[in-house]
């Protein structure tokens, strides 16, 4: 057997309480073999003396190739950023473009202590390979629309969706797992719900759409169906618990309750949704409704970072204005939301330190004036830490960064890359 010991530093538990100890991870399989004092006999060492070692973040809801965009489109509602901006570029697109994108966002991620994400875009083998080049874990989809398709192109993305999920399910060692996403339910034809939800249902793939993240979402299905969209949405089978809503912004609580009584998680992305001015999602009222809420970036175009930290600082402070109460969406809830609800909203065996958990972790420097004094550490992952206070991270037992360094992809490379198709593809666009 392999090992890496993590040692001399503090470790967050999973009931949140700090103990100093070691952690020592079996490389073969890619789980935490035990916690306690380290003998000396590990094969790599990794020094957390002064730090503490967390979960791996999880982020459950991305379209990691959209660094491109990053700053090229701000300061506009959603429909007019999604149709004047964004989508006629996206339209350009291609698989190098999105290898180059994923490649800048799943560095940016490692730097910033994430180990495993959500997916949901285009050319998704591409990203699969960077997935599998640059180590962490992922749930992947080709997102599939018929806004703007006739019936045959919009049946090829559709079955295009299915096949991505069913041939790339398992690969990169079991680090990549599928799903089905259906953009929304307003830029999807409701036949092809009824189509392909069973034929997802069936394969065991599980379900991720856009649901409920402006009012120009809900207002249209009410005035059509006179039900709201995730009524709208279980009747067409939607609503289980292997499926999982990014958004949630408009939910009321009879969608609260049927999401608690299906099982349905939701993925709160705060920074997208104060930018695009989306509204302030209930979040406090959906962890009372008993839903599971992991959190999420969304893409760097409405973000614009990819940083965990702040989306966690920020589903705090929105989430307490939203009720106009300081105590709601406390900290050591939010730190949940970003660690063990989000690896169960994907499927995972991770987001707590654990022994015969998934080795995906990551150590943080204390040593710095915003991180001190030391009363509170939960609070201070919560609301005073940052992506660069990150020293290692590392997925599945393998070392994606040490001591700031990334070991799985070069930064330089990278950000070259990106820059290069990022600028072809918005001259193409242009």
């Amino acid at each position: 057997m392999n090992t890496l010991a993590v040692t001399d530093g503090q470790v967050l538990r999973p009931d949140h309480s700090i103990e100093r100890t070691d952690v020592l991870i079996d490389t073969d399989n890619g789980t935490i073999k035990q916690l306690g004092e380290f003998d000396g006999t590990a094969d790599k060492q990794l020094d957390a003396a002064g730090g503490l070692v967390i979960p791996g973040l999880v982020n459950a809801h991305t379209h990691v190739a959209m660094t491109l965009f990053r700053g090229a489109a701000d300061d506009k509602p959603l429909d007019a950023w999604l149709q004047e901006d964004i989508w006629p570029v996206e339209a350009e697109l291609t698989g190098e473009d999105v290898r180059a994108g994923a490649r800048l966002g799943i560095a940016e991620m490692i730097r910033s202590g994430t180990t495993a994400i959500a997916d949901m875009y285009f050319f998704m083998p591409e990203v699969a390979a960077v997935v599998e080049e640059a180590g962490i874990r992922a749930r992947l989809g080709h997102g599939c629309i018929t806004v703007g398709k006739d019936d045959e192109a919009a049946h090829e993305d559709f079955e295009a969706g299915l096949a991505f999920a069913r041939e790339y399910n398992n690969t990169a060692d079991g680090r990549v797992k599928t799903l089905f996403t259906p953009h929304s339910l307003t830029t999807v034809d409701e036949q092809f719900y009824e189509e392909y939800i069973p034929k997802a249902h069936e394969a065991g793939i599980p379900v991720h759409i856009h649901a409920n993240e402006t009012p120009q979402e809900v207002e249209p299905l009410v005035d059509e169906y006179g039900k709201r969209p995730l009524e709208y949405a279980d009747d067409l089978g939607v609503l289980t618990d292997a499926t999982f809503l990014a958004h949630g912004v408009h939910v009321d609580e009879t969608e609260r309750k049927l999401l608690a009584g299906r099982g349905t998680s939701v993925v709160h992305c705060p920074a997208s949704n104060m930018k695009l001015a989306s509204g302030m999602a209930p979040i406090q009222k959906l962890h009372d409704a008993g839903v599971t809420v992991a959190l999420g970036t969304d893409g760097a175009g409405s973000n614009n970072d990819l940083d965990m930290f702040d989306e966690m600082r920020d589903a705090a402070m929105i989430g307490k204005l939203a009720e106009d109460d300081a105590s709601a969406v406390p900290a050591d809830a939010v730190l949940e939301m970003a660690t063990k609800a989000g690896a169960e909203t994907l499927g995972f065996d991770s987001g707590r330190i654990e022994e015969g958990a998934n080795a995906d972790l990551a150590v943080l420097d204390l040593d710095s004036l915003h991180l001190t004094p030391q009363h509170d550490l939960v609070s201070h992952l919560v609301y005073a830490a940052r992506g660069s206070d990150v020293r290692h991270t590392v997925c599945d037992g393998q070392v994606l960064m040490e001591d700031r360094e990334l070991t799985t992809l070069s930064a330089d490379d990278v950000m070259a890359e990106a820059s290069e198709h990022a600028t072809e593809l918005f001259g193409r666009a242009e």
